[in-house]
């Protein structure tokens, strides 16, 4: 939708409202505005006569050339008489202000006067007045016409003043509520500075204590200033910043304004400021716990696996004691659970690395959701776990070595909770778009405000005993699920427990090809 003017509405509706009515009732039309119609029209710009253009150029046609043509039309039709003659000249010369304003009425007065008293006022064709009443008519004509002048020029002034009013209340308003907002987009605001004031370019720059120079901290528009002196207009902004605006030079009436956008830009900056300070902050503590829980795992949970491998490694080389191939299977198998448990760690932790820095690239293939899990459960006891996935479940569209990795994941810290003798269920079914893999066990659950940060690293709920992990199984976990594209949420398992969703996009089936051959 564009911007008609009133007297283009004339003429016709215009092309929108045409569209819309012949439309018909089976189609839907919307009018969507473009960006000239979004944008504020900014601050009225000072004129002379507080009038358009188009109005002034009227009212000076009207108030020179609409005297001659008034006489040349009494002329050719004669017979109205002084007193109307007056009175057509008048309507002329008020025709002349409410269209140009003061200049041009006082121009037609000026020209008015001159053609009444040349050809309509005895004698004629003559520049003197022999009867006294005529004289107090034209006196009359010209106090009439330059009142009437001078009101339409101050109705003009005034209705400049009140347009000018409300449009520095809406920025005054719109600064003050951006303000309780908390808006904090420095070129949002430098944009609306420079379409309020009509300028090319504007910039907020801020002097460099050490070098003296100057550096931009936000700008909008196309080649932008460097430095307050090359501007058209520059304001000072406390000690170290300044306003620079490039297009043209503003009137002092535009300074109040101008010095509210300064000092707002100044506020969003400093804003700006601290919440980068603030983020900055919350990074290192976020840094600090992760580097503390790191150390606390590897002072622990890497120590007891590798004292158990230490002291089985040191009883079978001791020449002290006769070891029976009983006693040695033990040790070795001692050894070897050890080492997976290390593994296992080590694995973790390289894998939340690589999620924590984004170098987990999916290789997304169609794959076949009962060929994966079974893989995923090699780490844990057989009775431990009840499968139920049945065979025509749809294929998924996951990276295989990440869904298993997620899903012994989530099986291992589930049947760690779970009691002994009671089986984790893992069961899967189709959803629409999605197949939904459901980890089922009856351990003693998580309240409902800790079942996001169970999936945080380095998070164990409740009382977890020593060397029950170091918290980064369902991190990985839901990171993993999260690059396929899927999702992995906790819920309460009716009857006491949690169970894991894991939700996952199926497969798209292949298109058919068609071959289209060449007509013989």
């Amino acid at each position: 939708v564009s911007r008609r003017k009133p007297w283009q509405y004339v003429f016709g509706p215009g092309v929108s409202a045409t569209v819309a009515r012949e439309s018909g009732p089976d189609l839907d039309v919307h009018l969507v505005t473009h960006d000239a119609v979004a944008k504020g029209r900014g601050l009225p710009v000072h004129r002379g006569a507080r009038l358009g253009r188009d109005r002034i150029v009227w009212g000076w046609l009207t108030g020179v050339a609409g005297p001659a043509l008034l006489t040349l039309l009494l002329t050719v039709v004669p017979g109205f008489g002084l007193a109307n003659d007056v009175l057509l000249f008048l309507s002329l010369t008020v025709a002349a202000a409410l269209l140009g304003g003061l200049l041009p009425a006082l121009a037609s007065v000026a020209v008015g006067s001159l053609l009444l008293n040349y050809f309509f006022t005895p004698p004629l064709y003559q520049l003197t007045i022999s009867d006294p009443r005529n004289i107090v008519a034209i006196v009359i004509f010209v106090g009439v016409a330059v009142s009437v002048a001078s009101v339409v020029d101050l109705a003009a002034r005034r209705t400049h003043q009140a347009a000018r009013l409300r449009a520095e209340s809406e920025i005054l308003s719109f600064l003050a509520g951006s303000v309780l907002r908390g808006e904090d987009s420095l070129d949002a605001l430098l944009e609306r500075l420079r379409e309020t004031f009509a300028m090319d370019s504007v910039a907020l720059l801020e002097r460099d204590g050490e070098a003296g120079g100057w550096s931009a901290a936000g700008s909008v528009g196309p080649h932008p200033v460097t430095r307050p002196e090359d501007a058209d207009v520059d304001l000072p902004v406390g000690d170290s910043l300044a306003l620079a605006l490039s297009g043209r030079v503003l009137p002092a009436e535009d300074r109040r304004v101008l010095g509210a956008f300064a000092a707002q830009a100044a506020v969003v900056l400093d804003r700006q400021r601290l919440l980068d300070q603030a983020e900055h902050a919350r990074r290192l503590a976020e840094a600090n716990r992760i580097r503390t829980a790191l150390l606390a795992a590897v002072s622990h949970d890497l120590r007891t696996p590798l004292a158990g491998i230490k002291a089985s490694v040191s009883s079978l080389r001791s020449a002290d004691v006769e070891w029976s191939d009983e006693d040695r299977a033990d040790l070795l198998e001692g050894i070897e659970d050890g080492a997976d448990r290390l593994a296992h760690l080590i694995g973790n932790l390289l894998d939340m690395s690589r999620l924590n820095t984004g170098t987990v690239v999916p290789l997304i293939r169609e794959t076949d959701l009962d060929e994966v899990v079974p893989m995923a459960l090699g780490g844990v006891p057989e009775d431990s776990v009840e499968l139920d996935i049945p065979e025509t479940l749809p294929m998924v569209a996951v990276d295989r070595g990440l869904l298993e990795r997620a899903v012994a994941n989530i099986v291992e810290n589930a049947v760690k909770y779970s009691p002994a003798g009671t089986p984790v269920t893992v069961a899967a079914s189709a959803l629409r778009d999605r197949v939904e893999l459901r980890v089922v066990d009856r351990g003693p659950g998580v309240p409902d405000g800790a079942k996001d940060t169970i999936f945080e690293p380095f998070q164990r709920h409740g009382d977890a005993p020593r060397g029950a992990g170091v918290g980064l199984g369902l991190a990985v976990a839901r990171g993993f699920t999260e690059a396929m594209d899927g999702t992995l949420t906790a819920e309460d398992t009716p009857g006491g427990g949690l169970t894991m969703v894991l939700t996952l996009p199926t497969a798209r089936p292949a298109q058919p090809v068609t071959a289209v051959l060449p007509d013989e």
